[in-house]
């Protein structure tokens, strides 16, 4: 299993969804991203964004600016 961290702290809206968007789709199913943001605003995208592509959340965390997500490509 694959694990792939992107670092996304300091964009802004839309910028972390629309990176998110392109990692996933280069990789293969079962690959896990682990995505780190510092906008708030994130943590309302990314899930958005992984009703949109049938992704798999499997975890978020938040350390205190960053929010973290663990996401399986399907």
């Amino acid at each position: 299993m694959t694990e792939k961290t992107l670092n996304l702290r300091g964009l802004k809206c839309p910028l972390p969804a629309l990176r998110t968007r392109k990692a996933l789709k280069a990789m293969q199913p079962g690959e896990v991203l682990v995505v780190e943001c510092t906008d708030p605003l994130a943590g309302i995208d990314i899930p958005n964004l992984l009703n949109q592509t049938g992704d798999t959340l499997e975890e978020t965390q938040r350390n205190n600016k960053v929010l973290t997500f663990r996401i399986r490509k399907v």
